[in-house]
């Protein structure tokens, strides 16, 4: 089965400020090795302009567009004639691409959310990339977070089939480098106001704790007020290229969750998988479901405040912790690689197909073909 895909996405381009494009570009290159023709669709705004680290992919398309109108006049056909079109979270002028996409398309349509935590807490209220009135037009809803969360969609905003694609890490690119630590512990992610205090709680405070070692924190958006710490490092970006060597000089990585997704639960961020990967040790917050994903103790260690990650830091054995490390990292070879998340995808498009044909035999109908104005 070789599939058509056209994917509409906030950004593959670059990496700066957001982890969509690593997730993006790991199950993209898993499909297309897969046989699997897949085209991405972005809108080409200065930001990501300024700040591309991925040019043209050898194995599948980028096409950048302008404006809304873009879609159906220089896209019509290719978004028809695909046999999977996803549209995924915080794609400017999301919901018109939906109403177009979904109405004209052939093939299976998907959306793809990335942030699935947030969009539900603000979907009462309304985003500009998702209404609650799209998603039953959807034959499939891709949720970034598992456990009872797609049985929550299917039963509250009536999705025909919503289904868990967590995000994976990439082990062509993400792989112990076995380099000299560096750091005692480290961070990498964008600045997010309410993912700050566990940062300053996790990170901050045991860096004035230890203040003899070293600590570091990567990522874009850091407020000037931000106070850091006279033994952390800053480093304002990174590209995915330079992550497994960041990763490989820390002897232990912070992994801090945003507010939506430690109240939702289930929702682990790429940067888990991709941490796990390169057998780094990651030390974690708190929340529902993540013993789903890591076994606690055995391939990820726990803290709620600054003492619990001081002890770790100052008392765990190396023996121990490269241990932890590497349970961690078979589990993500198990579980948790963009191949894996590949062959999910293809299963939930056969779902999807199959449950399309039975509803086309009870209710046979004509879909539309022409061209409509967004």
């Amino acid at each position: 089965m070789k599939l058509s895909i056209v994917v509409i996405g906030l950004s593959v381009t670059s990496s700066w400020g957001n982890g969509h494009a690593t997730t993006y570009r790991a199950l993209i290159e898993a499909l297309a090795r897969r046989g699997h023709h897949v085209t991405f669709l972005e809108r080409d705004v200065p930001w990501y302009r300024n700040h591309r680290d991925l040019t043209k992919p050898a194995a599948w398309t980028v096409e950048l567009y302008q404006s809304l109108q873009d879609i159906p006049l220089r896209f019509g056909k290719l978004i028809r004639d695909a046999d999977l079109v996803i549209i995924g979270s915080y794609v400017p002028d999301g919901i018109a691409i939906a109403e177009w996409a979904t109405t004209h398309a052939r093939g299976i349509t998907a959306f793809y959310d990335i942030d699935t935590p947030v969009t539900l807490a603000k979907l009462d209220h309304g985003t500009d990339y998702l209404s609650a009135a799209m998603i039953p037009r959807f034959d499939l809803y891709l949720s970034f977070a598992g456990g009872p969360v797609p049985g929550m969609i299917e039963e509250n905003y009536g999705s025909p089939l919503a289904c868990v694609l967590y995000c994976s890490a990439d082990t062509g690119i993400y792989t112990p480098l076995h380099a000299d630590p560096k750091w005692t512990l480290g961070y990498l992610g964008t600045y997010s106001e309410d993912r700050q205090p566990i940062l300053g709680d996790l990170l901050l405070a045991p860096a004035r704790e230890l203040p003899s070692e070293q600590f570091v924190v990567a990522g874009a958006q850091y407020p000037d007020h931000v106070t850091w710490p006279a033994n952390v490092a800053r480093i304002e970006h990174l590209a995915p290229k330079q992550h497994p060597t960041f990763y490989s000089e820390q002897r232990f990585t912070l992994n801090a969750t945003r507010a939506d997704m430690k109240a939702l639960g289930y929702s682990p961020s790429v940067r888990l998988f991709e941490a796990a990967a390169c057998g780094t040790p990651i030390i974690s917050d708190r929340w529902p479901g993540l013993e789903t994903i890591f076994e606690p103790s055995r391939e990820i260690l726990l803290a709620s405040d600054p003492r619990e990650v001081v002890e770790i830091l100052r008392d765990m054995p190396d023996e121990q912790r490269r241990t932890i490390a590497n349970n961690a990292r078979r589990r993500v070879l198990a579980e948790h690689t963009s191949d894996h998340r590949a062959r999910q995808l293809e299963s939930y498009y056969a779902e999807a197909s199959a449950r399309r044909r039975r509803k086309t035999a009870r209710f046979p109908a004509a879909r539309p073909m022409q061209v409509a104005e967004l």
